[in-house]
């Protein structure tokens, strides 16, 4: 199983320069390889790979764009594969035609096969870069795992990461069990599991608005532009948000861990979290809780331990059906938090929802339903069974 090991490093003033440098050529590249397959499209041309990588050679040999041949080869041939692969993409009608980069608001990253760096005894050496780079090995790296691409990063909040991606022996599937769980997803509590289980929201971004607030006041304040106050203003805010980010990342992978290892089968909703944060009302709290990298964190982890998630269709009525005598109600407001069937059971709302998915999920493995892939849950399990349409004689 290939992982990525991320940890941060510390370059100095003239490393830094030079790794920014490197991130703009990337860029540079990129935007001039989509401009001419972008052109080629138009005159109903196709364009690969290669053809972009003579470009490339082509480019570095003019006087305009000698300043290519500054940085590292192996970054510049990278990203006209990661282009490659966006237009596969594209043409397997799997996403949009690719977006040009922008200098403020893409992500800064170079990504180095073997070529182009050198990993000895513990110290990682880009390529036309004399010194190693200052990295914090926060956690240590699987025993004799060779590193086949490493990415350097900077986030919006100065910081600089280098991921390594690389074998991990160690991920092995858990022992079986015939543990079964579904899981709903709120706002008042985070996740109610179908055994009654409540875990509560701890609302990251609530608990840093005010900070935010300010950091986000004194950003106004600056003249809009290119300005010096502003450049230095901007980071502030961005490592608010980076603190809420991190908070949250690291407690969903505490709440994740667990239940995929204690669980066989988990069952999830099919939510369209992009429509949800429409609401006005909820966008905020939606965003916070962070459900759609909640189930990402669950898909693969499950994936690699050989658990089964399952997502069920969302037009299922988990909330509105009584999970003892089946008898769907007609309305259910979201200010409704407990109610009694008429068959006299009383629900807690986000309890009986769980406990419908649980049920829901596993007549859905029983039945074989999934059989075709559903909307867009990648990993995921559709609970609705797809039936084979009649043909008339």
């Amino acid at each position: 199983m290939k992982r990525a090991f991320k940890y941060r490093f510390y370059p100095s003033d003239a490393r830094a320069a030079e790794l920014s440098r490197t991130f703009g050529w990337v860029r540079k590249v990129y935007v001039l390889a989509l401009a001419a397959r972008t052109e080629a499209w138009a005159r109903k041309e196709r364009v690969n790979y290669h053809q972009t990588s003579a470009m490339l050679t082509a480019w570095k040999k003019t006087e305009e764009l000698a300043f290519l041949n500054d940085v590292p080869s192996v970054p510049l041939q990278q990203t006209l594969r990661h282009l490659q692969t966006a237009f596969t993409h594209f043409f397997g009608k799997r996403a949009k035609y690719p977006r040009f980069k922008s200098r403020k608001k893409s992500r800064k990253s170079a990504e180095y096969t073997t070529r182009g760096f050198r990993f000895r005894d513990g110290r990682m050496t880009l390529a036309k870069m004399a010194e190693p780079l200052d990295i914090v090995w926060s956690r240590p790296l699987p025993d004799g795992s060779k590193s086949s691409t490493v990415t350097v990063s900077q986030d919006a909040a100065g910081r600089w990461f280098v991921s390594l991606l690389c074998e991990d022996p160690h991920v092995t599937p858990f022992p079986h069990t015939d543990a079964a769980i579904g899981i709903d997803v709120g706002l008042n509590h985070l996740l109610t599991l179908s055994t009654g289980e409540k875990i509560a929201n701890p609302r990251h971004e609530r608990r840093d608005r005010t900070r935010l607030a300010k950091a986000q006041r004194e950003l106004s304040r600056k003249a809009k532009g290119d300005g010096a106050n502003r450049r230095k203003a901007r980071p502030n805010v961005a490592k608010v948000h980076a603190r809420i980010a991190d908070r949250r990342r690291d407690m969903l992978h505490k709440l994740t861990t667990p239940l995929v290892r204690d669980n066989q089968t988990l069952v999830i909703e099919d939510l369209a979290v992009r429509n949800l944060v429409k609401n006005r009302t909820l966008t905020r709290g939606i965003s916070d809780a962070s459900w759609s990298e909640f189930r990402c964190l669950l898909e693969y982890k499950a994936a690699w331990y050989g658990r089964q998630v399952i997502a069920v269709d969302r037009f299922f009525p988990s909330t509105r059906l009584c999970s003892v005598c089946g008898t769907v109600q007609d309305k259910m407001p979201l200010s409704v938090r407990t109610w009694t069937c008429h068959c006299g059971a009383a629900h807690d709302r986000d309890v009986n929802a769980a406990k419908n998915l649980l049920a829901a999920g596993l007549a859905a493995s029983v039945c074989g339903a999934g059989v075709r892939p559903q909307r867009s849950s990648p990993g995921g399990q559709s609970a609705v069974k797809q039936k084979t349409p009649r043909r008339e004689p």
